[in-house]
């Protein structure tokens, strides 16, 4: 509680729409023509937000929208309606989605008034929310973590390493039953897939 009295204090307040305007990472959109080299094969016949690494290298002929970017739902549970206890493993990222991750515990984004929280054991979680590249080595940490689960649980992947590979291009082999897009995602795309995937609408 300390970390919230100390948060008013310095004036940090919960904020009831916690969405800003954010131009990287958002949804991108075709303003004009020209020749384009993507490193993730983001852009095709169309623009795809689950390999994209915002690396900027299709301005000006891709534009940032601002929108924030949509997170895909396969699967949830009602049981998660009262509480969502999220175990983060982080399976080689860079640390940029760790960082926007943790953002939404503090005063700003305030997960737990939405009933979400971290637990420091697999064995107590709801979710197993995986980031960075799934390296082989990691296949059987993931594994023992996810089996030791209590059911229903979720996989959530965050970031687009953890969804397509990132700039390896090498897409990991685990089936996600909440998909996150962003290099790294937002604080409020996070908040918002979790909402959903917890079974709420997102305020």
């Amino acid at each position: 509680m300390n970390w919230f009295i100390k948060g008013i204090r310095m004036g940090v307040k919960t904020e009831d729409d916690y969405h800003h305007e954010t131009k990287w990472p958002s949804r991108l959109t075709k303003v004009k023509g020209g020749e384009i080299t993507c490193p993730t094969d983001a852009i095709g016949e169309e623009w795809n937000q689950e390999r994209c690494i915002f690396c900027r290298a299709c301005e000006p002929v891709f534009s940032p929208t601002g929108e924030t970017l949509t997170p895909r739902i396969e699967r949830t549970d009602v049981t998660f309606k009262r509480s969502f206890y999220l175990y983060p493993l982080d399976a080689g990222s860079c640390g940029g989605c760790n960082l926007e991750l943790r953002l939404i515990s503090s005063p700003q984004y305030d997960m737990t008034r939405f009933g979400i929280f971290f637990i420091n054991t697999p064995k107590h979680a709801d979710a197993l929310l995986i980031m960075g590249n799934l390296g082989k080595r990691m296949e059987e940490v993931i594994r023992r973590a996810y089996d030791v689960m209590p059911s229903p649980k979720l996989v959530i992947l965050l970031g687009t390493c953890a969804i397509s590979g990132g700039v390896t291009g090498i897409p990991p082999d685990i089936r996600g039953d909440v998909i996150v897009p962003g290099c790294p995602p937002t604080p409020a795309s996070i908040l918002d897939a979790l909402i959903r995937a917890k079974g709420g609408e997102r305020e």
